[in-house]
Order: C-alpha cells, then structure tokens, then sequence
C-alpha cells in the first residue's frame, strides 16, 4: 500500500506544473442554462420519411414477386403450363434429394451435376422464348417436355451413382483372413 501511495505522489510531482486550473467564466451557468432553455423548433421530417420508406417498401416487394416468378409464360396453353408446373415440382424435389445427399466425398459430383444443370436451364430458357416469340407449336412443346424429362432423369441417375458410391463404402467385398 505504501508503495503505490510513493507511485501516485511520484506521478503527482511528475505533472505538477502541467495541470489545466483555468478557471470557468463566472457566467458560465448562465450560458450554460440559457442554450439548455432554448428551444430549437423540431424539425418534422416523419411526412417525408414515411413516404420514402412507403416507396422503397413497394420497390421491395415488386423486386421479390418479379423474382419469384421468372418463367411466366405469355403465349403458353394452361396445359402447357401446368405441365411445366408438374415438372418443375418434380425437378425441385430431386434437387432437394440431391441437397441433401451433399458430403464432403459426394461434392465433386454434386458440383458437376449443378455444372449441368445450369447448362439444361440455359437450354430451356431459350426453349422458352422461342415459345413465347413464336408461339406454341409441337417441336416447342415437344423440346420442352424433352428438356425437363431430361433434367428429371438426369438427377435421378446422379441421385443412383451417389447412393451406389454410399453402398460401395459401407459394405466390405474383401475378406480378412
């Protein structure tokens, strides 16, 4: 204890001549009150600000129902539609298959299916507006169910390789003697 009692008289001499005593104004409180009392006058910005974020909200929104709905048809039949619809539910689910079956030694060829995947899409996409540009016809509509039947056999056969390669390491063919 007396040792840092020495410390803080020590540091005390150290700053001696160096300490701010500069006294305040005699009116300082009166300034000090009289700019605490003066009212400034509010500025109300909540009108603007609520139809700023009003707007940016429906931006918003728009963004994500136009996004979430990019494969609209314009010139297509509500069969044709409602094909899309059955396999495009059928070609998610098997994404979701696939999804779940990620692990480190099924990466590379999930990646490599997901590689062509992109390529059926790129495919389909411009299956999709031939038809919307030209109408529907039966090469379209055939090329169409052709394109998503080959996506849904494509994941099944990438879903069948990753369980045979899950088999393949959990059963030993070799014996031990």
């Amino acid at each position: 204890m007396k040792n840092e009692k020495d410390n803080l008289e020590e540091l005390f001499n150290r700053f001696e001549n160096q300490w701010d005593i500069q006294e305040l104004n005699p009116d300082h409180q009166m300034d000090f009150l009289q700019k605490l009392n003066k009212k400034e006058p509010k500025k109300r910005y909540w009108f603007v600000t609520a139809i700023a974020a009003s707007i940016v909200l429906m931006l918003g929104v728009s963004l994500f129902y136009k996004n979430e709905k990019p494969k609209e048809f314009k010139f297509a039949s509500k069969e044709t539609k409602r094909t899309d619809s059955i396999f495009n539910i059928l070609i998610d689910n098997e994404l979701v298959k696939l999804k779940e079956k990620n692990s480190p030694e099924n990466q590379q060829i999930i990646d490599d299916a997901m590689k062509q995947m992109k390529t059926f899409d790129a495919d389909y996409q411009k299956i999709i507006n031939e038809l919307q540009k030209n109408g529907e016809n039966k090469q379209i509509i055939y090329a169409m169910i052709s394109n998503l039947q080959t996506r849904i056999s494509f994941l099944q056969t990438v879903l069948k390789r990753i369980e045979d390669n899950e088999k393949l390491k959990n059963t030993s063919n070799e014996k031990t003697l």
